[in-house]
Parts: C-alpha cells; structure tokens; sequence
C-alpha cells in the first residue's frame, strides 16, 4: 500500500514538473522538446517520413531558420568518403519515437499545424511520450523492488529516486533525452531475464534479446546490459558458480542462440543506415569525441563542481555507501557489483564527462538496488536511521533546489566552479553578481563605498584605436572590439596605495548579441604591477550580464593586494570573433571598507 502511494506522489510531481513548472513543449528553440541531443535522435523520423533525404539533408537549413533547435546543423555530420550527410546518433530513440511521431503527424494536418516535423504537435507528443515511458518505468520498477524488499523499503525508494535524483529532471522535463526510456527498457530485461531464469524459454530469450538490442541500438555503451542475463543470479565467482553457470548455458543453449540472434537483428538496423548513408558498416559517428580508456575521470567525473554527477545529485553517493550492506545482504551479488563497476567506469572514460550525471540515469535500476538495501538495514538499526534520515532529507532538498535553479532560477550554469557552487547551493534566489565568482574573482563586495576617489577615467573620445562602427553608447565615440581587433590595449596608470583599501573598475558594455560559450565571452580585466611583474589578476567575463542587446554597466570590486604594486592596468578581450563588443566610460575608483 505504501508503495503505490508513493508511485502516486511521484505521478503528481511529475505531471507537476512536466506540464506546469517548465513545459518544455512551450519553449522556443534551443530550449524546445525537441532541441539538441533530442533533436539529434529524431532527425531520422522526419528525414526518411516526411522530407525523403535521409542522405543529402537538403531540408536541414529551413528547419534550423524556423526552429533552431541547435545552433548549427549537429544533428549529422558529411561523410567524406560518400559525400552524404550521416547521423551522429545511433537510431534507437528514433524508433521508441516513433508511435508518437506518428500520431503527432497526423494531428498536426488535422489541427492545422505544419507537417514539418517540428511544430507544435510534434514537440508534446515527444515530450509527453518520455513522461509516459517515464511513469511506465517507475510502476514496473516498482513491481521489481517488491520481489526484494518490502513495501516500506520499496515507497522509500521510489520517493528518493523521484525526488531525490535526476530521474525528476529527465523523466518529467527533458523528456525528450535518451536516460529515462533506457531506464525503463533496464526495468524490463530485469524483469525478463528474472523470468526466463526462473523458466527458461523462447519467449523470454527473445525478449531479452531484443531489450538489449534496443538498448544497444540506442546508446552503444549500453552494450554492457549483456552482463545482466550473462550473471544473473551469481552471487560469486567460484568455481563452483563457474560450472553451475556454463552447465545451464550448456543446457539452454538454443535459447541463447534465440537471445543472440534477436539482439544482434535489432543492432543490424543501425549497421543497415550506416552502409546506406556511408558505404561502411561500422561508422563512429561522434568523430573527434571519444574515450580515455586508459585515464578515466574517476575523480572529476563523480566530483567535479562543474558538472559533478555527486555534485549536483548527492543522493546517489548513497549508491556506493550501499554497496557495504549489499555485499552482505544482497540478491544477485555479482551481477549488480559487475556491472555497477563496469558502468561507472565506461561513463567516467567519455572525454565529454563534464556533461554529467545524465549519463547515469539509465543505469539507476541497478544503483538503487544497493541503496535499498541501506535503507532496510536503517529501518531494522533505528540508530542508522537517525545518523543517515537527516542526510537523506537534506540531499532530498538539494535535487529539488538544482531541479527549480535549472530551469526557472538565475543560478545554474554549466561551468560552476568551487567558489560560485558553495556560494549558491540551496538558495533559490541569487544576486546575479554572484555569477562574476565563475571567473578569476575573488570575492562579491556587499558593503559601503566609504571613502569613494576616482583614481583614472576614459571615455576614449581621444582614443585613437579601434573606434566603433555600431551608434555609440551614450552619444560619443566607445571602444570597440571585433574580428579585427579582438584585444584592446591596457590602459594603465601608476598608483602606489600609502594604506590599504579596495579598487573598483567599471565600465559601460555593449553586445547586440552575447556569447553562450565562457571561451567566446568578452572579457573585462583588472590586472595590478609592480613594475613589469604581475601582481593580481582579477576578471569576469561580461556576457554573463549582458541581455538581449541591452548596454549594460559593470564594475570588478577587488581588495588590493598585499604585495607592493605601483600600477594598475584595464583591458578588454573579445572572444568571439562575430560578435561586436563595446566599452565605453571606463573609471577606476579607490574606497575603503
């Protein structure tokens, strides 16, 4: 009983999350269900049904004007050998799509949308078909863990995975992503290799071939789900086990063959594309990214403020806490700890490992396992309880608190660092001043500027170098940074403090449209000498604060330092060469705390 309820408060919140805190389907472009990875898996679908250019993708350029789901065409790269367009993900979202694309397609002509692909129709059909196949999984999921734990232990579960992970995240919101409907085709060979463990026979060979084949099919990595029909039910690796395991596969050889033979029919669909599309069988479609085999990220991967999976989903560190009790009290012992191991380890080795925790998500059928097993053990030891139960509750929050500042807050962004993470964790409403902490910045100023003298000022009236072109500012000439002069000059002066104080810079910003990416991003720099020898180094990066193509005033507020200086030195960089910056009414003010 308890566990249905829970199910049913996970249900709310999702429906919640999905269809009124952030609709995905309602937003525009890049923030749109179907936008970039998403984008990328569906790209088939109204390639070969609606345009009939799977090859050449001569559609491509109306659709990214209409609906710019990416910046620039990601979804497929030119083959060089063929000459034609070859998708960069592997097809198997396409396919689970599919159902609802169909439909989408349909509705879109009968309601008078366009039959594009992209439309209206099409965004909530794949959005609301993620949270569909989300809740699918999370009911099955729940009739898995009650086949091992009791109903207490299994609510417990259910409600920590929901709202304490980022399964809320991908199975209500970004729907659209890959991770909750590998979770629940996860939950499903679970459950059919269980049964065809429990009697083994064509129908459930089958089925279990063609859950991995999908999987496969979708993300390749997750090839490894292999391990859970090869292990099931092992609980070690003696030798005794050893023959036990090669005597049955002996046994039900014909079964297996069933197994292989349905998993290998469904990866052949993608090798079929590739030959078509390429000329090649086997293509590695991500090109330049790849894996560090040899030097995974075991450590940043896990625990990297910028994107750390522990970081910003805390409650999974209880996965491995979980481990020791599930060791000893645990079913199906060597199959869950292989591929625990197995999994983290592949993830960790992806060069991009900075995007995080999703990459995890489909694999929580088994991760939460270990954690069941913990929170059994806390409800027959109450102390364990009452040292972990304030833990639980508190991760609990910050899921909550990541899931809200993704979306509807100020604070996420995906280059958090130390210094800006520990400043803004669990806080739902933040000066956006604290952004400047993502950069070389030492600390936000929040007092009085007692004291306040102006130290240096430049309208760059007289400035003879790189004079916009763009209608300036405030109605005189502004220094401007382009493709031609990316870096201004410093402007310095000298100045040697007889006591200690603060130095403020500010100056008035331009950028008709800012940069996304911190390596493109304007840079404002605040540097001290002594002599030719740098002393300090402040900066921020000014399109963190620049909207829509408003000017925008900026200050850098910095202590000086405590080694002797006798100058101080302003410059600017731009980073990206398209896009014009403009800098005007630069001062420099000394002030006291």
């Amino acid at each position: 009983m308890l566990s249905r309820i829970s199910y049913f408060s996970c249900l709310l919140l999702m429906l919640y999350a999905s269809f009124s805190f952030y609709p995905r389907r309602k937003q525009p472009h890049e923030q749109a269900t179907i936008a970039w990875d998403v984008s990328g898996y569906y790209w088939y679908l109204p390639s070969v049904f609606i345009y009939k250019d799977l090859k050449h993708q001569q559609f491509k350029d109306s659709v990214l004007k209409k609906y710019a789901p990416t910046p620039d065409f990601q979804e497929a790269f030119l083959d060089s050998s063929s000459g034609n367009y070859v998708m960069k993900y592997s097809s198997g979202m396409a396919v689970m799509f599919l159902p609802y694309f169909t439909a989408a397609h349909f509705a879109a002509k009968a309601m008078g949308y366009p039959a594009d692909g992209f439309s209206a129709p099409y965004q909530f059909a794949i959005q609301v078909g993620g949270l569909i196949m989300s809740l699918i999984g999370l009911w099955y999921f729940r009739r898995f863990l009650k086949k091992y734990y009791s109903d207490t232990v299994v609510a417990l579960a259910l409600f920590i995975l929901v709202f304490g992970t980022n399964y809320l995240n991908y199975g209500a919101i970004d729907t659209g992503m890959s991770h909750t409907w590998l979770f629940t085709l996860y939950v499903f060979l679970l459950l059919s290799t269980r049964a065809y463990y429990e009697k083994p026979n064509a129908k459930y060979a089958a089925i279990t071939g063609f859950l991995m084949g999908l999987l496969t099919l979708t993300r390749p990595t997750e090839a490894i789900s292999c391990l859970i029909p090869l292990l099931w039910g092992m609980e070690s690796f003696s030798a005794q086990a050893i023959r036990e395991r090669l005597a049955f596969f002996k046994k039900n050889l014909k079964f297996i063959l069933v197994t292989a033979v349905c998993a290998a029919a469904v990866v052949s669909v993608q090798m079929m594309y590739w030959k078509y599309a390429s000329g090649h069988w086997i293509v590695y479609s991500y090109q330049d990214q790849g894996f560090s085999w040899l030097h995974p990220h075991l450590y940043d991967y896990p625990l990297s403020f910028r994107s750390g999976w522990f970081t910003f989903t805390p409650m999974m560190m209880f996965a491995f806490v979980g481990l020791i009790p599930f060791v000893k009290y645990g079913r199906n012992r060597i199959m869950i700890l292989s591929f625990f191991l197995l999994n983290f380890y592949v993830v960790s080795s992806w060069d991009i490992w900075w995007f995080g925790g999703r990459a995890m998500v489909q694999s929580y059928p088994i991760l939460i396992l270990p954690i069941a097993t913990l929170l059994e053990v806390m409800l027959r030891k109450k102390v364990w309880l009452i040292i972990l139960g304030p833990i639980f509750i508190l991760f609990l929050y910050i899921n909550i608190w990541f899931t809200y500042i993704e979306h509807a807050g100020n604070a996420y962004d995906p280059y958090m660092n130390n210094p800006y993470y520990w400043s803004v964790i669990g806080r739902f409403t933040i000066p956006e001043e604290k952004k400047k902490l993502l950069d070389r910045y030492d600390k936000i100023y929040t007092g009085t500027l007692n004291n306040k003298k102006l130290l240096y000022e430049n309208d760059f009236e007289n400035d003879t170098e790189n004079h916009c072109s763009l209608p300036p500012i405030a109605g005189n000439r502004s220094l401007c940074l382009d493709k031609a002069h990316p870096y201004s000059k410093s402007y310095s002066f000298a100045y040697t403090p007889q006591t200690p104080g603060w130095v403020r810079a500010e100056a008035t910003f331009y950028r008709p449209m800012e940069a996304w990416e911190p390596w493109h991003m304007a840079q404002f720099i605040l540097k001290f000498y002594n002599s030719t020898a740098e002393v300090k180094k402040q900066m921020i990066s000014v399109d963190r604060f620049m909207h829509h193509g408003n000017k925008q005033d900026l200050w850098i507020d910095t202590e000086m330092p405590t080694q002797p200086f006798n100058s101080i030195s302003i410059s600017f960089y731009n980073g990206d060469e398209d896009k014009i910056v403009e800098v005007d009414n630069l001062k420099v003010w000394r002030f006291e705390d």
